[in-house]
């Protein structure tokens, strides 16, 4: 089976969106705590979390075009200047994905999707209290895509929390953490750690 961009432009919108989706392969399911000047939170699901670099160590997420229904998480970044990314782990993958829904601005996802607020000294935004693995942020700069009105948003690590035993030689084990990945627009996979490759 092959498409070319002629066939896939003739797609309907929600076949395009499960097929792009899903071409990159499977990707981190995170959910990111944001709040506003007034005190509101927001807790929304993304896919597009990146590495940037680990000296400083930046993340990079992809914020969708706002409109008045979408766009609160880039928005109250813009405001705060913090935000949290929290991984999604089996125990609550309904709940999370819940938050994909178009919420009014003054209802906050934490609460309508049963998911909990937790807070630390020094950060404002909201951590997700059922992930394990979570990441306070301190955001640093937008890049505009212009080609389709999204923004590259980057941050900086400024607090990182995870089990202890996730520490493994070193690095991070994500089966141990319980880390799910997601594809298109609703499938959540579980990971499993492979060998370790040997070289060519």
């Amino acid at each position: 089976m092959m498409y070319t961009k002629e066939d896939i432009a003739k797609l309907d919108r929600i076949s395009k969106l499960k097929i792009v989706n899903s071409v990159t392969g499977i990707k981190p399911a995170n959910l990111i705590g944001t709040i506003n000047d007034k005190g509101q939170t927001n807790l929304a699901i993304f896919s597009s979390v990146v590495h940037l670099g680990s000296d400083p160590a930046l993340l990079g997420f992809v914020a969708r075009p706002r409109t008045a229904e979408v766009g609160h998480t880039y928005r109250n970044i813009l405001e705060s200047g913090i935000y949290t990314i929290n991984h999604v782990h089996p125990e609550f993958i309904k709940n999370a994905h819940y938050t994909s829904a178009k919420f009014n601005i003054g209802i906050s996802e934490f609460e309508r999707c049963k998911l909990t607020e937790e807070y630390i000294a020094n950060l404002k935004a909201p951590f997700v209290k059922e992930s394990s693995f979570k990441i306070g942020m301190r955001f640093i700069e937008a890049i505009d895509i212009k080609h389709n009105g999204t923004a590259l948003v980057i941050g900086e690590i400024e607090h990182l929390i995870l089990p202890d035993n996730a520490m493994i030689d070193g690095g991070i084990d994500l089966e141990t953490t319980k880390a799910v990945g997601i594809s298109g627009l609703n499938s959540y996979y579980t990971l499993k750690k492979d060998r370790k490759p040997s070289l060519c």
